[in-house]
């Protein structure tokens, strides 16, 4: 998981981000003074985690929180601080954990356990089937409850944008439009999307779920009939997707706009 500390005081601030960065729950921790580089950084890189003090000269903690939900819903929030009658105010934004200063290794530990647990046992919940398309936020491919990792980053994209397709079918060259815009699709480039499809294609093959990507004649697209998808159950109107969706699709992608604003105009008016 990827973590932001935000402190005014730098010495606590080094600390805080010296502890997340042992912890084996913590991949990558960045620390910040002011809440307006926070907020800076997070418009331009996902966050799980962010651990916030809530005594701040330039924006208090609690309206920082405020600011990160807006911005990423699924950002989990942990405050910080020396005073304990903060508490109820910070659970009322949805914070999932609330520690007091100093904060130790082991009391970080406790909470991310905790956060680690609540998720696994959201998609206990929500995963019925043997493959799970988590697309509400960032983008996932679960079987059986394990995230699958893929060999590239643009393997990843590739089966993103065919499971916002659908299952319409996608061309090559359509492929390519979406993953280099500023190319030009020729040959050497049609080498590289050739490679990104045998890796999609290979990676699919030893998660063993193959059978979610069709390839033929030129065209490729996934079969929405060999997996559950978060998504597609919010446009069949399942009550407990709808209610899930937070305003946020696929947001590493910058083509899955269309699909957000359009689910998020269904969401509002079923509000």
């Amino acid at each position: 998981m990827k973590a932001m500390c935000v402190d005014d005081e730098r010495i606590i601030l080094e600390d805080i981000v010296r502890l997340c960065l042992s912890l084996p729950q913590i991949d990558g921790a960045e620390g910040f003074v002011k809440a307006k580089d926070a907020l800076s950084f997070l418009d331009k890189n996902i966050v799980n985690i962010a651990l916030l003090d809530i005594s701040m000269p330039d924006m208090n903690g609690l309206e920082l929180a405020r600011r990160i939900k807006e911005r990423s819903p699924d950002t989990e929030i942990i405050f910080m601080t020396g005073y304990s009658q903060y508490a109820v105010q910070a659970f009322k934004l949805r914070a999932s954990g609330y520690l007091l200063k100093p904060v130790t290794k082991e009391m970080l530990a406790e909470e991310l356990d905790y956060i680690c647990s609540k998720k696994t046992q959201l998609f206990a919940n929500t995963i019925s089937d043997h493959i799970f398309v988590h697309t509400f936020g960032n983008f996932d491919v679960f079987v059986d409850g394990k995230p699958i990792t893929f060999k590239q980053s643009k393997c990843k994209e590739l089966l993103a944008y065919l499971v916002d397709r659908q299952g319409s079918t996608v061309t090559r060259k359509e492929a390519f439009a979406v993953l280099w815009d500023d190319r030009l699709y020729d040959r050497g480039m049609q080498k590289q999307l050739d490679v990104i499809i045998r890796n999609l294609r290979s990676t699919l093959k030893e998660n063993h779920i193959e059978e979610i990507f069709e390839l033929e004649r030129g065209t490729m697209r996934v079969c929405p009939e060999a997996f559950v998808c978060d998504m597609y159950r919010f446009f069949e109107g399942d009550v407990s997707a709808v209610n899930s969706y937070r305003g946020e699709y696929m947001s590493t992608y910058e083509w899955a706009n269309i699909t957000e604003s359009y689910a998020t105009q269904i969401k509002q008016k079923s509000l």
